[in-house]
């Protein structure tokens, strides 16, 4: 098994690099080989609370935790190994108390069909690997980067939509956090229930404004 060349130690600067990357401007989708969604291209999604953005955010975070855990066909915990759709499955219940389908094929019908355009970290990314679509599922981290387990005899890694492979594979993004009923934020305490709304997130080119000391002090942790 060849080493994954985004090491544990490489961690916190990766999700420095995405996250950044995500917060200030979403990469416009690649012209050329990249493959067509199965489906018309969804409208932009709304911004979503910062309260959401710092859940979706959790969710890329447990899935960063788990790189280097080993392949396996209908694995879904640690100890065991993952298969793609396990591991999704898993970081989500995890971070989010939601239950999702086991498949990838099933995960590709619930949320919200978003475009690649409009990405944000903790989403999720389909490709078409067996001939059919959503046959692959990752979680999308920021900078056309996502985390997957691919295939037998390797490990969940990190990946990009810009490789070759992906681009001519990727058949489309849904979001789940804010979407499905469970995938929300706790409810504010008695002392905040008359406070501001939280803000949205920033529009595309604006300063990043989310936590991004907070997750990288989180990210050191998975080393």
């Amino acid at each position: 098994m060849s080493a994954h060349p985004f090491g544990r130690r490489r961690l916190p600067a990766v999700l420095a690099s995405c996250l950044l990357a995500a917060a200030c401007a979403a990469a416009p989708a690649a012209a050329g080989t990249a493959a067509k969604p199965h489906a018309a291209a969804p409208a932009h999604a709304p911004a979503l609370p910062a309260t959401l953005v710092q859940r979706a955010q959790d969710v890329a975070i447990a899935a960063l935790g788990l790189i280097g855990v080993d392949y396996r066909f209908g694995g879904d915990d640690p100890a065991s190994g993952f298969d793609c759709s396990g591991l999704v499955r898993y970081v989500f219940s995890q971070t989010t108390g939601i239950a999702l389908p086991r498949t990838s094929a099933e995960m590709g019908r619930v949320g919200a069909r978003i475009a690649r355009v409009d990405l944000l970290p903790g989403d999720l990314v389909f490709f078409n690997t067996r001939h059919f679509a959503d046959s692959h599922v990752g979680i999308y981290l920021g900078d056309n980067r996502f985390v997957h387990a691919p295939s037998r005899g390797s490990e969940v890694r990190i990946a990009s939509l810009d490789d070759a492979y992906w681009k001519r594979r990727f058949t489309g993004a849904r979001r789940l956090v804010g979407v499905i009923p469970l995938a929300v934020a706790p409810p504010p305490s008695a002392a905040a229930v008359s406070a501001v709304p939280a803000p949205a997130v920033p529009a595309r080119g604006s300063t990043a404004t989310s936590s991004l000391a907070m997750i990288l002090t989180r990210a050191d942790l998975t080393q």
